[in-house]
Parts: structure tokens; sequence; C-alpha cells
């Protein structure tokens, strides 16, 4: 018994099988796993490094000056250490004035842990509502929220401060707290997050078999909106940390104060005390240690496709 074998061979002018006709394969495409050419891969990776040291110098500078006496912050090289003593001088800082960067500090974290968890579920539920429940003036109400978006907070700052001393509110932890609960951006996000990552088949899977709206939005739509909520907690505590006008229009009283405003009035007295050129520099960089920390330990929950697999096509 012979076995024939028949040649396949191409029409004239077609290509050959398993060649393309570009300059990697089929269509010009290049093959699954090749790494990009050696010239993008140079550009890209200088861009994010000239990206990174943007963002990192200032940290550096701040971290080695908060070792420096206020004489060698004027008198040395600011990029390098000289006769460091950071424990001593970090120690000044918290001890200084009764320990008054310590109440700073602590009004800063409830001013922006508070006012970002408050925002952050207000956000979730009003994002939640207007993405599934249609009720009539629902693009009007969103529309609404949009434009609060295009409306910057020092517009906002002396309307903020007038309603809220005729409310009494003035000068109090109030006064800071309840307008740092509103985030418009954060609303929106959660509109739009809520109608690409919350299935309605899924909801309506949980209402046949029983399950309420209030626990269907606690259950199912705070998880599958976890990303999304990562994202404004984080937005909504950076932006009430570093707020400054807003504490410096409503508070008198040192004892309020956050930490921006506070070293804020450390400053303006450093020409009669020179050490607290020093207790500032320091307490900037004690002020970023937080922001650092937060990203860190949220960073890994800042990712999307976790609704893949919860509905079958």
């Amino acid at each position: 018994m012979s076995t024939q074998v028949t040649e396949h061979i191409p029409a004239e002018g077609a290509p050959a099988p398993g060649t393309g006709t570009g300059r990697h394969g089929r269509a010009g495409r290049r093959p699954a796993g090749q790494r990009p050419p050696l010239r993008h891969r140079v550009i890209t990776v200088s861009l994010l490094t000239v990206a990174a040291l943007y963002f990192l110098v200032p940290v550096y500078w701040l971290a080695v000056s908060a070792t420096k006496s206020s004489s060698d912050l004027f008198g040395t090289f600011g990029f390098w250490f000289h006769d460091p003593h950071p424990i001593d001088y970090l120690r000044r800082v918290l001890t200084y004035d009764d320990g008054i960067y310590v109440r700073w500090f602590g009004n800063s974290l409830l001013y922006a842990g508070a006012g970002a968890l408050a925002a952050t579920l207000l956000s979730a539920a009003a994002g939640y509502a207007l993405a599934k429940f249609p009720f009539p003036g629902r693009e009007g109400v969103f529309n609404i929220v949009l434009a609060g978006v295009l409306i910057p907070g020092t517009a906002l700052a002396l309307p903020l401060y007038l309603l809220f001393s005729e409310m009494g509110f003035a000068n109090t932890y109030a006064s800071v707290l309840l307008p740092s609960m509103v985030s418009p951006f954060g609303v929106y996000l959660c509109r739009i997050y809520a109608t690409a990552a919350v299935p309605d088949s899924l909801l309506e899977a949980a209402r046949i078999d029983g399950a309420g709206e209030a626990r269907i939005f606690t259950v199912l739509g705070l998880r599958l909106m976890t990303p999304a909520l990562v994202t404004v907690f984080l937005f909504q505590f950076v932006h009430i940390w570093n707020n400054f006008l807003l504490p410096l229009v409503m508070l008198s009283d040192s004892d309020l104060y956050p930490i921006q405003l506070g070293l804020t009035s450390w400053q303006g007295y450093a020409d009669r005390q020179p050490e607290l050129y020093q207790y500032t520099v320091g307490g900037a960089f004690l002020s970023v240690l937080p922001l650092m920390v937060l990203m860190g330990m949220l960073q890994r929950y800042w990712r999307t496709g976790l609704t893949e697999g919860s509905v079958k096509a």
C-alpha cells in the first residue's frame, strides 16, 4: 500500500501559508508575546522615570530637610544630609507648645477620615440610585451633580461660612466636616461605575429571592462597586487632608486647626522664632506619611473586573 501526498501550491501572487503581508506576520501585526521595539521601551521608561522624579524629588527634599536645624536649612545643600538628628527634631515638633501638632494631626485625621468615609457612602448610595432606579427628573438631577463638579470650592467658601454662621456652626468641627461629606465627583463616578459594573439581571435575581432593596445595595451593590468606592475615598481623603481654604474661613480656634492651617500659623511666626522653620518642615514631612500609607494599603483594591463571571451570558 502506498501513501499519496499532495503538496498545496498557492496561486500566483498569493502569500505562502504561514507568511504575512506585513513585517510581523499577517496584516502587519506583531505576533503574540513579542516585545515592542527597543526605542518604544526606552521612550516609555524615560517618560516614567521623569514623572517619578518629578513626584519623588520634593518628598526626598522634605525627608532630608526634616533632619536639619533651622540654620542648616538655609546654610547647607538642600538635597543632602548635614549632621542629621531626625528623631530629636521630630520629637521637638511633636512636643512644641504642649503637643499642639499632635492635636492638629488628630483633627486632620478626623476631618479627612470621617469626611471621606461619609462622602464615599453618600456618593455610593446616590450613584447607585441614579444608575438603577428610573424616576422622573433623573437626568436633571444628574446634570445638577455635573454642574457641582464644575464649581470650584473657592467659590463656595464664603457662602458656606455665612450659612454656617447663621446656623451657629462656625468655628466648630461640624463647619469643616459637613461640607467635606459632599462629593459631586464621587456621585458622578459611582453612577457611571454602577451602570457598568452592577448587572440588572443580578439585581432581579436577588429581588426574586426575596431580598429587599437595602440588602441588595449593601450586599451586592457596595461589593461590586468596590474599585469605584476606593477611588472616591482616596480622592476625598487627599482633598480634605490638603484642604486649606475651608478651615481658614471657618475656624478661628487654633485647637480646631488641621495640619495645613496649623503649619501655616507656625510659618507666620518663624521670623521671630527661627526654630519654627524647622518645625514647619518636620511637620510637613510627618503630614505626608498617612497619605503614603493609605495609598499603599488600598491600591490592591484598585482593580476592575469584579463582576466577571457573576452573570452568565
